[in-house]
C-alpha cells in the first residue's frame, strides 16, 4: 500500500462522519417535539413511517409540496444565525399545501453543506422542528449531506417536502370562485422567504449595515430581515369548517400580481385596494434605498400580505374574527369581479 492510498480516507476528503453523528444527537430532542400520533418509530431509520387511518376519510387525496428558502440563507450565514431558517423552510412548504385545503401530515428535510458543524446543523433542524410544531405537522426524517469541494465550509442550502391530505370534494381552487367574492388579506411577518436576491443587492449597493438599527426599525436590519416566515396553516385549517372559503393564495415569489391570478377562473378578475393596508417599514426601507418602483416591488415582495383567502362577502366578518383571534392581522383588501383581460389590478395608495 502506497503512502497516497494510506491517506485516502473519507475524513481526508473532507467528510466528517463523527460530526454528522454528533449533529444527529444534538437535534434529536428538538425533533421529538415535532410529531403526531400517527408517526411510527423514531429518528434514525432509513425511512419515515406514518400510519394513515383511511377510515377517517370518504375520498382522500394526497397532496405534496416541495420548496427551499432561497438566498435568505446568505443573510443567516452573514450573521451566523441559523435557528430561524428552518421555520422559513416549513412555512414555504406547508402553506402551499393548505391553499388547496389540505392538512399537512408529515415533512422531511434535506440539508447540503460544505462542512458539518454539529451546532449549526442542530440549530437549522431545531428551527424546522419549531415550524412543524406550529403547523401541526410531523417531522419524520431528513438528510444532511456534506459536500466538500462543491460548497465552502460555511455554506449550506436547505429543502423540504411535505405530504398532506384533503377530501376530494373539499379541494379549494379557482372552480369555486365567484364574482362578488371578497379577498381577505393576512399580514406577512416581513419579506418571508422571497425577493432576497433583490434585497441583498440593495443592501450591498446602498451600503446598508446589517448590524445597525435604521430609524424606521426597532432592531438591527439583519435581525428584521431574518424574521421567520409566518405559518398560516393551523388557523386556516380551523377556519375551513366555519366559513365557505373558495380559494386561498399563498403570496410568494411574484407577489400579489403573480400569485392571485392562479386562483381565479377564466372570465373573472380581482381588484386589490392598496389603501386597506400599510407596507411594513422594512419593505419600504429596502424599496426606497434601492429606488425600486412600486410595480417592481409588488412583483418581487409580498408588500405586507402573506396569504389571501377568497370567500363570499357573507362570510368575511366571521373569517376576520377567527383570524384576528388566532393572532393574524387580517382585513378585506379587495373583491372578485368579471374579467377584463387583466386578472389582478392593484388600485389606490397604501395607507
Amino acid at each position: 500500500m502506497t503512502e497516497a492510498s494510506k491517506s485516502a480516507t473519507y475524513a481526508a476528503a473532507g467528510v466528517d462522519l463523527e460530526a454528522g453523528d454528533r449533529a444527529v444527537e444534538l437535534m434529536k430532542s428538538k425533533v421529538a417535539t415535532a410529531t403526531r400520533p400517527e408517526v411510527v418509530g423514531g429518528l434514525g431509520g432509513f425511512a419515515g413511517l406514518f400510519r394513515l387511518d383511511v377510515a377517517k376519510y370518504r375520498q382522500p387525496l394526497l397532496a405534496s409540496s416541495t420548496d427551499g428558502v432561497g438566498t435568505k440563507i446568505a443573510i443567516a450565514q452573514q450573521l451566523d444565525k441559523h435557528d430561524t431558517i428552518g421555520q422559513d423552510l416549513v412555512a414555504m412548504v406547508v402553506d402551499d399545501l393548505v391553499v388547496c385545503g389540505a392538512e399537512p401530515l408529515y415533512l422531511q428535510d434535506y440539508i447540503a453543506c460544505g462542512k458539518v458543524v454539529p451546532e449549526r446543523i442542530a440549530a437549522i433542524v431545531g428551527g424546522i422542528a419549531d415550524g412543524c410544531r406550529m403547523a401541526g405537522t410531523a417531522l419524520v426524517g431528513g438528510e444532511t449531506a456534506e459536500h466538500p469541494g462543491l460548497m465552502a465550509s460555511d455554506e449550506y442550502d436547505v429543502a423540504a417536502c411535505a405530504t398532506g391530505i384533503v377530501e376530494a370534494d373539499d379541494v379549494l381552487g379557482p372552480e369555486r370562485v365567484r364574482a362578488g367574492d371578497v379577498l381577505v388579506a393576512m399580514a406577512s411577518s416581513g419579506f418571508h422567504s422571497n425577493g432576497y436576491s433583490l434585497v441583498r443587492k440593495v443592501v450591498a449597493d446602498a451600503g446598508l449595515d446589517l448590524h445597525a438599527t435604521p430609524q424606521e426599525l426597532d432592531r438591527p436590519l439583519g435581525e428584521v430581515l431574518l424574521e421567520p416566515t409566518r405559518i398560516y396553516t393551523l388557523p386556516l385549517l380551523s377556519l375551513l369548517p366555519k366559513a365557505d372559503v373558495h380559494a386561498m393564495c399563498h403570496v410568494t415569489g411574484g407577489g400579489i400580481p403573480g400569485n392571485l391570478p392562479r386562483v381565479l377562473p377564466p372570465g373573472l378578475a380581482a381588484t386589490v385596494d392598496r389603501s386597506t393596508w400599510s407596507v411594513p417599514p422594512v419593505i419600504e426601507l429596502i424599496a426606497r434605498a434601492g429606488g425600486i418602483a412600486q410595480d417592481e416591488a409588488e412583483r418581487a415582495f409580498n408588500v405586507g400580505v402573506g396569504m389571501i383567502a377568497v370567500l363570499p362577502q357573507a362570510d368575511a366578518d366571521l373569517a376576520l374574527e377567527h383570524l384576528i383571534e388566532a393572532g393574524i392581522d387580517s382585513w378585506v383588501c379587495g373583491e372578485v369581479t368579471a374579467g377584463d383581460g387583466n386578472p389582478t389590478t392593484l388600485v389606490g395608495t397604501h395607507a
